[in-house]
């Protein structure tokens, strides 16, 4: 039997799709497999005689406040494309793109917070305790920044028409990942809120 070239690429566009959500979850297995080691050597170091306790900076209560609402937009968004309301979506978008800069803007301006307040990453007036939590939280934000990365992916292909109420996997994707990123962070930001 003789498959013709338009069934051939046919075959392997459905195989790429059922491929890349179990490549996505392996990927974030792994990445919070990553982050439980960091915690768990923050937990560990917390026995240390140098360990100083400190509060978190007000930017990282806020910049938790933007990614939660970038998670809630771009599930509007998705839920937009069901219903072919591509305008919408597209809009919705780009908030969640907004709120995904201004989280990392408010990280940033937690950084300098810290910094201001004498507590430093590196150097002779660092401690552990805040080495960890800027070390920590620096490896999140580079996730972020993969994160802004899958958005403009997305928002491109969007512009591009590629998403259909019938075929958004793409989308799907970029929100599974941008949702990852979000619940990460909380986690992180309530490990830091409780265990100091």
């Amino acid at each position: 039997m003789n498959i013709s070239e338009k069934d051939l690429e046919k075959e392997l566009i459905i195989g790429k799709k059922k491929s890349a959500k179990p490549m996505l979850w392996v990927s974030m297995i792994s990445m919070v497999m990553f982050f439980a080691g960091l915690t768990s050597a923050y937990v560990i170091s917390m026995r240390r005689d140098d360990w100083v306790t400190f509060e978190l900076p007000d930017a990282f209560y806020i910049s938790t406040l933007l990614i939660i609402l970038s998670s809630i937009t771009i599930s509007i968004s998705q839920n937009l494309i069901k219903k072919d309301k591509r305008e919408l979506s597209i809009a919705f978008l780009l908030i969640t793109f907004a709120l995904g800069i201004a989280f990392v803007w408010q990280q940033y301006a937690g950084f300098e917070d810290l910094r201001n307040a004498g507590l430093f990453f590196t150097g002779p007036t660092s401690t552990v305790s805040t080495s960890f939590i800027i070390g920590i939280t620096l490896m999140h934000a580079f996730h972020v920044f993969a994160g802004i990365i899958v958005l403009l992916v997305v928002i491109y292909n969007h512009f591009k028409y590629k998403y259909t109420s019938n075929d958004l996997l793409g989308l799907e994707l970029g929100a599974i990942f941008w949702h990852f990123i979000d619940v990460l962070w909380i986690y992180l930001f309530f490990f830091f809120y409780f265990i100091r």
